[in-house]
């Protein structure tokens, strides 16, 4: 399961860059030129990120359950597969990419960015007790964990869903700054190697 952690990683430092030029282009243009949304798109593509990666950590997970590599879970046993699925699974099985296309599908239409949502899919893989593991090995609060991350994908909603707008001033978008950006991507970055490690 190593290459979910490793594409997040890559996905981190592409929103990385992206900051990058948010402080080259502000230290070399004048405060007229707002280039506020590029803070914006850093908190999107990282709550991208995140979800990518409990996509991917599941999707591999699974994989490896069915393939007797890991225990399996409670969850895993109620994954629900098509008719189709499992006729694919009954005529060829010795591999898995029926598995994983099930997978695909079923959770093509799902997001896993809310704290209940992602321990319900690492719950498919693992029976570790997600958060009360990341808050003990972050020394964080579960509330406080839940609610920092919450945060973080209520205002990726208002980014992405509302263009950001402050209702009670219509046509004035929410500030922003360098820190909301940076305290965003960096939590998710800590919460995220600390799931692979409580699960791995």
């Amino acid at each position: 399961m190593q290459q979910a952690l490793d594409q997040f990683r890559s996905n981190i430092q592409h929103v990385c860059n992206l900051h990058n030029l948010y402080v080259y282009f502000s230290s070399a243009t004048t405060a007229v030129l707002d280039l506020s949304d590029l803070l914006r798109a850093q908190i999107v593509l990282t709550v991208s990120a995140l979800d990518h990666y409990v996509h991917e950590l599941t999707r591999l997970g699974m994989i490896e359950i069915f393939e007797l590599k890991r225990p399996t879970t409670s969850a895993f046993l109620r994954f629900q597969v098509s008719l189709d699925g499992a006729i694919n699974g009954i005529q060829l099985p010795a591999g898995s990419g029926w598995l994983e296309g099930e997978i695909r599908t079923k959770h093509g239409y799902a997001s896993f960015q809310q704290p209940d949502k992602i321990a319900d899919a690492i719950r498919l893989i693992s029976s570790v007790e997600l958060w009360n593991e990341v808050s003990m090995r972050l020394g964080i609060r579960v509330a406080d964990i839940k609610n920092h991350l919450q945060l973080i994908v209520d205002r990726r909603n208002k980014i992405a869903h509302e263009a950001d707008i402050d209702p009670s001033f219509p046509g004035s978008r929410w500030p922003i700054t360098p820190a909301d950006a940076t305290g965003a991507t960096d939590f998710v970055e800590r919460v995220c190697e600390t799931i692979h490690l409580a699960v791995v």
